[in-house]
């Protein structure tokens, strides 16, 4: 297993981590454990402390650690300030938060006196993708970590940068040794993990095949298991939107981070009474962006996280075409260095086509034009995922209700799918279970234990 840093943009090797044996994992596991037990009863201030030190550091040294994550996945530096940022709101709401999501809360049972009190289960693992490599691990970390579990955490093998230097960080913050631990280790020691009795559950966020692969190891060792995996989130444009506030947003929720986001808009649903307006803006907006080197400021267009991603994404681009998808825009790679893909917009993409219901994980859109609203909702839920979406009407109330008949986890009113700490992250179908973010990600991995105390 190669662990290693390749800057996407020039496609070089800069740094190489060694994998840890299984042996070491072993270890691991056991230093994980005796934390626990102290852990699990240490008090909400002192673990407060910590993540809010832990946000501190975080924004003492932002433009470092943002340089660090443009480095191993290629993001452009202004969204990954952004994201050192808002991992330290994450931080925050979880330290400030915790003691009140976890409160013991009464029944409301007639003749009953009895509550349900909140109790941590034990170590818990994550298993983290590269897309937003400071993010995904924070929002999975902190709650678990105020909740008094223990983290370990397998990170993407091409972000290893980001992987040591969030434990670094969560160490100098004030933890204890094993509350959180970075395991750089190859797929098969997973199981190792999962299968330990110590080891009481598993977060996973990355693709539908792994999420097929942890889930199925979850259930084999009874442990509790949260997926949140791929999207093909559908951006329904209605008759009376204002295409003048809607092309924006539609570049900006298919364009952010390259495209390489599981919420970012995707299928591009258009009553035809707008389709032309919409399609001839989106075009023109998209052939704007400026491709160039993520850590330039003027960069409007980063590369893919990797070569093997770009080539991914032309073979499944070129499968479209070759079915007969129609070319508006892009379609291939640019002749120049580094993991890079011209922005993309198809149209004439049908149900019997290969890439119809893929995950295209980069700068392509596509656009369906429809007949009407009836047209757009049945088409939004003809995707066997379902995590995020969003409706663009001038009518707020018409955007409730046909928000209301998405198939999804999440659907957004007049905006992109996005997150935020204090809203519940997720989806349904093949996009995963649990949830992640606000007071729903902190119950997760406890136990929600009945105390009963007798009749009243």
């Amino acid at each position: 297993m190669t662990i290693a840093s390749i800057n996407p943009a020039t496609n070089q090797t800069f740094q190489e981590f060694e994998p840890l044996s299984k042996d070491d994992v072993i270890t691991a596991i056991d230093v994980a454990n005796t934390a626990y037990q102290d852990w699990r009863r240490e008090t909400f201030a002192q673990r407060k402390r910590c993540l809010l030190k832990f946000a501190e550091l975080l924004r003492s040294s932002a433009d470092e650690y943002a340089r660090t994550i443009t480095l191993d996945m290629g993001k452009r530096i202004s969204e990954s300030q952004y994201e050192i940022e808002y991992c330290a709101k994450i931080a925050e709401f979880y330290a400030h938060g915790a003691e009140q999501f976890l409160a013991d809360q009464p029944m409301d049972v007639e003749g009953v006196k009895a509550y349900i009190h909140y109790e941590p289960l034990g170590i818990v693992m994550g298993v983290m993708p590269w897309n937003f490599p400071f993010y995904q691990v924070v929002r999975f970390a902190a709650p678990n970590i105020m909740a008094g579990n223990t983290v370990m955490i397998k990170h993407a093998s091409n972000v290893p940068q980001c992987a040591e230097t969030i434990e670094a960080l969560f160490h100098r913050s004030g933890l204890p040794r094993g509350v959180y631990t970075n395991l750089f280790i190859p797929t098969e020691f997973v199981e190792t993990i999962v299968s330990d009795d110590r080891v009481r559950g598993i977060s996973l966020t990355g693709s539908e095949p792994a999420g097929a692969a942890v889930a199925a190891l979850a259930g084999k060792h009874l442990k509790r298991s949260v997926l949140e995996l791929g999207g093909n989130d559908p951006f329904v444009v209605l008759e009376d939107a204002d295409m003048a506030e809607v092309i924006p947003q539609a570049v900006k929720g298919r364009m952010v981070n390259a495209g390489q986001s599981c919420v970012a808009s995707k299928r591009f649903i258009v009553v035809e009474a707008v389709a032309e307006e919409f399609l001839t803006g989106f075009k023109e907006q998209l052939s704007a962006l400026q491709m160039g080197d993520p850590l330039d400021e003027e960069t409007t267009l980063a590369p893919l996280s990797s070569e093997s991603a770009a080539v991914q994404l032309q073979n499944q681009v070129q499968a479209s075409i070759d079915a007969g998808a129609t070319v508006r825009l892009g379609g291939d790679r640019p002749d120049r260095e580094g993991a890079y893909f011209n922005p993309t917009l198809l149209t004439d993409v049908t149900p019997d086509m290969p890439t119809f219901d893929q995950e295209l994980f980069g700068p392509v859109a596509t656009v369906y034009v429809v007949e009407d609203e009836a047209a757009a909702i049945e088409l939004a839920n003809q995707s066997s995922y379902g995590l995020g979406g969003s409706v663009f009407t001038a009518d707020i109330e018409r955007g409730r209700r046909v928000a209301e008949q998405i198939e999804s986890g999440m659907v957004f009113v007049n905006q992109p799918t996005r997150s935020q700490a204090e809203l519940p992250f997720g989806g349904i179908k093949n996009s995963g279970y649990g949830r992640e973010l606000s007071h729903l990600g902190i119950l997760e991995f406890v136990n929600k234990k009945l105390i009963h105390l007798g009749a009243v």
